[in-house]
């Protein structure tokens, strides 16, 4: 390699998966210089022959990597690519831009795979002769006792043609007798390529239901707005059961009639069951599903499906905002506040405003629905970047469920250390003499990663920070430690508050919750949805399915099971452990456990009998829990929004977390220290006491910018590789975005194989 005044392009020809990493080099002509970008389509001469192909840059820069002799040039720029590949590439320049990566990482999230899959063929053996002739060759085999041959031909008397996997199976005929017969002439073998569809479901016809005054305005004036050319994006804060499915059903249909397509998003797999159940009975076959359950060869045929117009509507999760539709109308992204929608590998984007991107290249509209939605979404609505409807009343005319609200700290007190409180216990047994049924949701995000007391329900925080600390095993007592600032002391033998040695971390598992159900109430039927039962292809349908059924009592699971479901049987919703999210060392532990608890509360009640829900919960007077048992979203926002402002969280400001890992401690602490102070160069923006930062010049009550760290990650090392972490904080998106350019310069410079940096704006979880 050398360095060179010329500018130079790498640039991939061909736009599959076994390509993306090899790209080819080309001289940039000076006429193009400064119009050529990353992302940009360009033709270029390949091969031998010269032949002139498409070609997308992948990156540039002024280091020559072949023989400057032998290195061809760039012969244009393609002007105004609109086809799906186009939008794609433009869509992953956009992403390696924003979130930080490199463009063939980029390219191969948003590229459906092209890999070597075996097509899937029908074959049909089909008469090639007359009936007369048949009947002929029939005679010569029963006297030759040939009786293979005799049944095929048999079969080929009464009709002209056969599905092959029938001759070979049913009639047990094999392939060589089918072969002497077409060199007899008697049959020929029709092949036909066919597409795979993963959908099995049994059609039910669903009449369309009549929307309430509140949903059809929603409908009116989301497609009013799309055909005056003004295409928006809207939140559609919707109560549980207020029929936020039957606003995305009418919009889809409104927009399939006008020849466009639509994607909709749901946060987990666990959910596609019953939603695609919903579309497919309104739209039939039109509708197919993307995600990580499917084989290779299905991924890849309904990635052709979508790409042939042979469907309208694609159901999955974040990665099916990649189907390649020609034609996207509408982007419906159901249970939007959902962390799943953040992509934990590189590139760390955001599945709503990748959503936002993809509809601006293709004209089209977004829907973000949510009874929970995220201070993001709510921000922006309130602000007016976002259109927002409301639907306050369940359609059923029911009312939301009763919800107790039971304090653990009492009933320890009282003597019921069970896991399950008096009430709930009381009404599991009633539900279950009715012949109700209801479920149990064990949450444990963030389980025993902090340190609580049973007895007061006081939780170790940081001293400087305001979250949790998290629970280190290290020599006979272990320590807690802050992940935000590295602030550390050695772990308590008891509760500093109260004196109780009841002060440990969270145990309980799902299968323990199972086991003490069926002690407390012999020949109870239980189905268990959690990450143990859930490993196979179709294990969510069968559970959900099972249990929508009838076929047991109680439903027990962890996250996966409070999100959309709707089971008009289920009366009774117990949260077990209710506040454990509230103590995780994050900022949106509140929004998060909030969030939780009103889904959970959500599921009871949703058919024509009233129902209830117990939260069992260590901090009875956490606004998060007073207000999801409240079902008050407003109330809610309004505390949590004032925290995020005094601490300069998103959405008040935004977030970058600059992630290093390293294969040896010292370098990686290094490497942390230094591309820190760089950013607090570049920032002005020294350190303060304690590990945190002086803020600088301030925007309202937001610093404008500040530098969090480093410190090692909540888990320090994996695998054998060291991991270090520092945030910056700051009003403006774009400056995050020029911290994010300066230290992929900083890294190219020192080109280092033993250390890697990631970057992760907004993110969802702490690292």
């Amino acid at each position: 390699m050398e360095e060179s005044k010329e500018c130079y392009a790498d640039v991939i020809v061909d736009i599959s998966h076994e390509k993306l990493d090899r790209p080819f080099q080309y001289r940039i002509p000076e006429r193009l210089r400064d119009k050529l970008e990353t992302g940009a389509c360009v033709t270029v001469p390949f091969g031998n022959g010269n032949k002139l192909l498409k070609a997308y840059v992948v990156g540039i820069g002024n280091v020559c990597k072949f023989d400057p002799a032998r290195m061809k040039e760039i012969r244009g720029i393609v002007q105004g690519g609109t086809g799906a590949e186009d939008k794609m590439v433009a869509l992953a320049a956009w992403i390696r831009k924003n979130y930080g990566s490199t463009m063939i990482q980029a390219l191969k999230v948003v590229l459906p795979a092209r890999r070597s899959v075996k097509r899937l063929e029908h074959r049909t053996l089909q008469r090639a002769m007359g009936r007369e002739e048949i009947i002929s060759l029939l005679g010569e085999s029963r006297r030759k006792k040939q009786v293979a041959k005799e049944r095929l031909l048999q079969e080929l008397v009464e009709q002209e043609s056969i599905p092959y996997e029938w001759v070979t199976g049913k009639l047990g005929v094999s392939a060589q007798t089918v072969k002497s017969l077409e060199r007899a002439g008697a049959v020929r073998v029709i092949s036909t390529q066919a597409l795979r569809n993963p959908v099995s479901l049994a059609a039910t016809r669903e009449q369309k239901k009549r929307l309430s005054d509140a949903q059809r305005r929603i409908v009116e004036e989301v497609m009013g707005d799309f055909e005056s050319g003004r295409p928006d994006t809207y939140l559609l804060h919707g109560i549980t059961g207020s029929g936020k499915t039957e606003v995305y059903m009418q919009l889809v249909s409104e927009m399939v009639e006008r020849g466009r397509q639509a994607i909709v998003l749901i946060p987990e797999i666990a959910l596609t069951y019953q939603t695609l159940l919903r579309f497919y009975n309104r739209f039939g076959d039109r509708v197919s599903i993307l995600n990580s359950n499917l084989s290779p060869g299905e991924k890849y045929d309904q990635c052709e499906r979508a790409r042939n117009g042979e469907i309208d509507v694609i159901i999955g999760p974040r990665s099916a905002l990649f189907a390649p539709f020609r034609n996207i109308g509408l982007i419906i992204m159901d249970e939007e506040h959902e962390g799943s929608y953040k992509s934990e590998a590189s590139p760390k984007y955001h599945a709503r405003e990748t959503a936002i991107q993809v509809a601006r290249l293709h004209g089209a509209s977004v829907l973000l629905g949510s009874a929970t939605p995220s201070l993001e979404s709510y921000y922006r609505a309130e602000t007016g970047e976002y259109k927002l409807f409301t639907l306050k009343e369940r359609l059923t005319g029911g009312e939301l469920p009763k919800v107790h609200t039971i304090d653990l700290r009492r009933e320890l007190k009282e003597g019921n250390r069970s896991i399950f409180s008096r009430k709930l216990q009381e009404l599991l047994a009633d539900r279950l003499s009715r012949g109700e049924q209801s479920i149990l949701f064990l949450n444990r995000r963030g389980y025993a990663g902090f340190v609580s007391c049973r007895a007061c329900g006081h939780v170790m925080k940081c001293p400087h920070c305001d979250v949790s600390l998290s629970e280190h095993s290290a020599g006979r007592g272990g320590f807690l430690m802050c992940h935000y600032c590295g602030y550390q002391e050695p772990k308590p033998g008891t509760c500093p508050i109260c004196g109780s040695k009841y002060i440990s971390g969270f145990k309980a598992g799902t299968q323990q919750i199972e086991e003490k159900l069926r002690e407390m109430f012999p020949g109870v039927r239980t189905l268990r949805m959690d990450g143990d039962t859930t490993r196979t292809k179709d294990s969510y349908e069968r559970i959900l399915s099972a249990f929508m059924g009838g076929e047991a009592d109680v439903l027990i699971g962890t996250q996966m099971i409070v999100k959309g479901h709707d089971f008009p049987r289920v009366t009774l919703v117990g949260v077990l452990a209710a506040d454990l999210s509230l103590s995780v060392g994050d900022y949106r532990a509140g929004e998060k456990t909030f969030q939780l608890l009103t889904q959970a509360v959500g599921r009871a009640g949703r058919g024509d009998l009233p129902g209830e829900a117990v939260i069992q919960t260590y901090q009875p007077d956490h606004y998060a829990v007073v207000h999801a048992a409240a079902q008050n979203y407003g109330g809610f926002y309004k505390e949590e929004i004032i925290y995020r402002e005094m601490m300069g969280y998103p959405p008040a400001a935004h977030m970058l977390a600059v992630q290093i890992f390293a294969r040896a401690q010292d370098r990686g602490q290094a490497l942390a220290d230094s591309l820190a102070s760089l950013t607090r160069r570049n920032f002005d923006d020294p350190p303060g006491p304690e590990g945190g930062c002086r803020p600088g010049e301030t925007q309202g009550t937001v610093p404008q910018v500040q530098v969090i760290g480093p410190a090692p990650a909540s888990i320090g090392r994996i695998n054998d590789i060291f991991r270090f972490v520092f945030y910056v904080k700051c009003a403006k998106y774009d400056k995050l975005v020029q911290t994010k350019d300066l230290l992929e310069e900083e890294m190219q410079k020192r080109q280092s194989a033993d250390e890697l940096v990631q970057f992760d704006f907004n993110p969802m979880n702490t690292m």
